[in-house]
Order: structure tokens, then sequence, then C-alpha cells
């Protein structure tokens, strides 16, 4: 074969592989402009991305945010100060929590089993510049020690209430308020219930002796 013939073919090889590249390089362009991200990226991503705790049992109710007006009215109804200390239970996003120490300096605990709601609730705080007064803590709420608590606040289901209800009593002062947003807890009958844009908020202040039928 003749040296223009070789010449001639590296040439033309060449000239289809850098067509080839070419067309590589413009079909990730368009994936990542239509949202895909590319493999080196996402790679990197998982690299970075820090590791939570594995959740130790899945979730005793679903992740439903309490709504920001029912979030306000919960906190206005318990008369939370900067003195307090405010658990929430199954804290979600953190609102309940970040909108207290904004609001009237409150120290408050987060507690939720799920490590991605810790991760948004701690973003939340960060964002909110409160980190210095509010924590989120991934843990199991029934493990959870209540006894410096002076405001509980809930949004859980009507059973897991009444299951923790023995809890409530057994740890919290007297004088300790706790808000539910809208479920009751059975028997123990609210000092007060409030309607807020057609949710249903119940109050109540636990008493020096519990009542026989509580008990």
């Amino acid at each position: 074969m003749s040296f223009k013939k070789i010449l001639l073919l590296l040439v033309t090889g060449v000239s289809v592989t850098s067509l080839g590249l070419a067309g590589c390089t413009t079909t990730q362009e368009r994936d990542f402009e239509a949202g895909a991200q590319p493999p080196s990226l996402t790679a990197q991503t998982e690299t970075t991305t820090p590791t939570s705790q594995p959740q130790e049992r899945p979730g005793d109710v679903p992740y439903v945010p309490t709504p920001q007006p029912v979030v306000d009215a919960m906190l206005k109804v318990a008369k939370v100060n900067k003195n307090d200390i405010l658990y929430d239970l199954g804290s979600g996003d953190g609102r309940i929590v970040v909108t207290a120490a904004q609001k009237y300096g409150t120290r408050g605990t987060g507690i939720d089993i799920d490590p991605q709601r810790i991760k948004e609730a701690n973003e939340n705080a960060q964002k909110a510049g409160v980190t210095d007064r509010v924590k989120f803590v991934q843990q199991d709420l029934f493990n959870t020690n209540l006894s410096d608590a002076t405001v509980v606040t809930l949004y859980l289901l009507p059973d897991i209430n009444l299951k923790l209800r023995p809890k409530l009593f057994k740890e919290l002062k007297p004088g300790t308020r706790i808000v539910s947003h809208a479920f009751d807890m059975g028997d123990w009958k609210p000092q007060q219930t409030l309607q807020v844009e057609g949710k249903t908020i119940y109050y109540w202040v636990v008493p020096e002796e519990i009542p026989a039928n509580l008990r």
C-alpha cells in the first residue's frame, strides 16, 4: 500500500473518531440540560454527601407538615417564652421548634426517627439563624427523656397519643404544657380546644395528681 493511501486512511479514521466523540458530548450535554446528571457528577455527589444514622425502625406516622398558621396558634396557646424548653415529638422539617426560637427565643429540641427529616430540620434551623437555641435528634420518641421539657408539641395519631400518654405523665413535671395538632388523648380531656383554618388544636397542662381513670 502506498504511503499516500496509508496517510489517507489515518486521516479518515481520526475524522470519524472525532465525529463520534463530538456526538457523545452533544448527547451528554442534552441529557444534562434535560435534568439528567452526568455520571461523574453523580458519583461525586454520592461520595461527598454525609452519611446518616440508619433509621432504627419505621416511623409511627406519615410525614405531613403542620401548616404555619397552626404552628403559630399552637405556640400562642402554650404561651411559650424564652425561658421554656420545648420538645417537638415527630418534628419533621423542624418548623415548630424553629418558629418558637425565632419568635420567642425558646430553646427547643426536635425528635424524629427519620434521618431525612433531621437533615432538613437542621438546614432550616441554619437558614433561620437559630442553631444556638435548637437541636434535632434522630431518635425513637418513646426512648426520649422528656423530663426537662416545659412544653411538648405533637402531631401524631390517636393511638400513638394514647400510647405516649403514660410516658408524658411519668416524665413531665406538673404544669408542663402539651399541645397537639389534630388528635386528642382519649379520656384526658383538653383544657382548651381551638379551630384554626379548619384544623383542631388541643391543649393540656400536666396536673399535680394524675386522675385515677388516667393512671
